[in-house]
């Protein structure tokens, strides 16, 4: 600590003021003429009302700066609203589509329900005109049946006949039997 204290005055001591030669006050002493024009151009600065002017561009450039922090905390609030609606209508959206397929789900089953009673309705139909059609064939085979039965046994009926009685006989027969299915047939 006394090295310290020693080490002060000896750098005083050792200033270039100190290292001028002649008096301070000369026009010879480059330590006086500087000090001069020092103190002129601080005078000239103070006249011309520098420092004043200075002070207003930093102000002006304080307040620009201040005005860029309130533009920029603006523009942040602005992006965090235009970010919350983001997530707001993402949601929403998220919902309707959860709510479409949903929707599409339930009628794909209705439509499945629909489609499977169209089916069965179909089926039963054309079951029905299927045994429609089978009845009206069994109609038809008994009506062939029962003409090809009526021939056969006309045919029958005339051999035997013809064979058992004369001619005059057999038409008047003939005659009686063909009267006969005529009425079975009407």
């Amino acid at each position: 600590m006394t090295a310290r204290l020693i080490a002060i005055p000896a750098a005083l001591l050792a200033s270039p003021a100190l290292a001028a030669s002649g008096p301070f006050f000369s026009l010879r002493n480059t330590d006086f003429i500087v000090t001069l024009s020092f103190l002129a151009f601080i005078g000239i600065l103070l006249y011309f009302k520098i420092p004043a002017a200075i002070g207003k561009l930093l102000d002006k450039r304080a307040d620009g700066i201040k005005a860029d922090i309130a533009e920029a905390r603006r523009l942040r609030d602005e992006a965090q609203d235009i970010y919350a609606s983001y997530e707001r209508r993402q949601r929403e959206v998220h919902t309707q589509a959860d709510e479409i397929v949903a929707n599409a789900r339930r009628e794909a089953v209705a439509q499945a329900e629909k489609a499977k009673l169209d089916l069965q309705k179909s089926i039963e139909r054309r079951l029905a005109a299927a045994q429609d059609q089978i009845a009206a064939a069994e109609g038809d085979a008994v009506r062939a049946v029962r003409d090809r039965a009526v021939q056969v046994a006309m045919s029958a009926a005339t051999e035997l006949l013809g064979a058992q009685m004369d001619a005059g006989a057999r038409s008047a027969g003939i005659d009686r039997a063909i009267d006969d299915v005529g009425r079975h047939l009407n």
